[in-house]
């Protein structure tokens, strides 16, 4: 009888325990990142009544006799199957598609998560809700070096985009071929020196004769007037259909001479791309299309790529690398331990972390603006939920049984 008990008590431990488990499931049904847990049970030494015997002449061999004595919980496994997503529009918030985690540090230990509910604190550090920071390679000058050990990424609050002198202007349009011997046409368009310093550049087209124009650009002098900083000739080829001069070029030493500092030549291209410099009939729309100098920009937003590089969005237009999140992963991530806050600890049978960038190494990509919700399936969790509920009556049970044919032997003396 007292065999039926104590196998009986097991098993109410280690329904209890699935119980437990199961609870916890559905309190984190909601729990960004979290990652179900399921019990695994396994039966305890068994009593032999009688030992297997092998056959002998006549007579057939015998199976051994054993009784059970009951349950125990051979271990708990955590499903590291991908959670749906959830948009939430924040950029500082990042989801892993695949495998892999995202590396902190808190309070000196190096942890791993993959609920990636960040938020950069008053020092622009990427951090977690409880405060460990995000580990990653920073940018120097867009250039992110992944070989180097990584570090805290810190967004640089109150960056600037230091200015970029002009060194190429795109001219474009059409200057008209019937237009009158003397006709001008004019355009202008903003250039950079290294200072950051905008200068209104005005270019004038003159026509000289049948196919041929004459072409001057000037800018204005710190003091008052205008300085000539470039002249050219175009002559139109009409078999060819473009101008025979391809650019045109404003000097540095006309430019500096002007108060203005330019360390090369600024090109004024005419032909060579799709959309030249022409010259046909019709309207005058000569103009300068673009240029690819800049201010000084700050830094005003950010976004990420799948691979997890940081890339900033500056005030003049300009985008520069911030750094890039790094993601770790573990040969058997079943082996780690469930550290609280949503973190994990390496263990001895874990394997090494191997860290490095999203979407290489078997490591998945990086999504920002969207969180991973928790894997947890209500629906299967409520179905182990009466499977433990039965299992736990079923044990009470033979606990009662065995109790009764206990107290109905204590009665035979009765």
């Amino acid at each position: 009888m007292l065999r039926s008990l104590f196998s009986a008590v097991s098993g109410l431990r280690a329904h209890q325990t699935m119980m437990d488990v199961i609870g916890n499931n559905i309190a984190n049904v909601n729990t960004t990142g979290y990652k179900s847990s399921q019990t695994v049970f396994e039966d305890t030494l068994s009593q032999a009544l009688r030992t297997a015997g092998a056959p002998q002449g006549t007579g057939g061999g015998t199976n051994p006799a054993q009784v059970g004595l009951g349950v125990r919980l051979a271990g708990v496994t955590t499903n590291f199957g991908q959670g749906s997503t959830q948009v939430t529009g924040r950029q500082s918030d990042m989801a892993i598609q695949g495998d892999g985690f995202f590396v902190v540090q808190q309070d000196g230990q190096t942890m791993y998560t993959r609920a990636g509910a960040f938020s950069f604190d008053a020092l622009g550090n990427l951090v977690t809700p409880e405060g460990a920071t995000v580990q990653g390679w920073g940018a120097t000058k867009g250039a992110i070096d992944t070989n180097a050990p990584v570090g805290g990424l810190r967004l640089p609050v109150g960056q600037v985009l230091a200015p970029t002198a002009t060194r190429t202007v795109d001219l474009g349009g059409n200057l008209p071929a019937d237009a009158a011997t003397g006709a001008t046409v004019t355009h202008s368009i903003d250039i950079v020196d290294e200072q950051g310093a905008t200068i209104p550049a005005t270019t004038t087209y003159t026509k000289t004769g049948t196919d041929t124009w004459s072409a001057v650009t000037t800018v204005p002098k710190p003091g008052g007037g205008t300085a000539t900083v470039g002249t050219t000739s175009l002559t139109w080829d009409p078999a060819a259909k473009s101008f025979t001069t391809a650019s045109m070029s404003l000097t540095s030493a006309a430019l500096t001479s002007a108060g203005y500092r330019f360390a090369s030549d600024v090109t004024l291209t005419i032909g060579g791309d799709s959309t030249p410099l022409t010259q046909f009939s019709g309207a005058a729309s000569a103009t300068a299309r673009n240029q690819d100098g800049s201010t000084m920009g700050s830094l005003q937003s950010f976004t990420m790529d799948t691979t997890g590089v940081l890339v900033g969005i500056f005030s003049n237009g300009r985008t520069e690398k911030l750094g890039q999140v790094a993601l770790a992963s573990f040969t058997n991530p079943a082996g780690l331990e469930k550290a609280g806050d949503s973190l994990y600890r390496g263990t001895a049978n874990s394997g090494a972390p191997s860290v490095g960038t999203a979407g290489t190494g078997g490591r998945g990509a990086l999504a920002s603006g969207v969180l991973e919700m928790s894997n947890v399936d209500l629906a299967q969790e409520f179905t182990n939920l009466i499977v433990a509920q039965r299992g736990f009556q079923a044990n009470s049970r033979v606990v009662s049984a065995s109790d009764e044919i206990l107290q109905d032997l204590v009665n035979l003396k009765r």
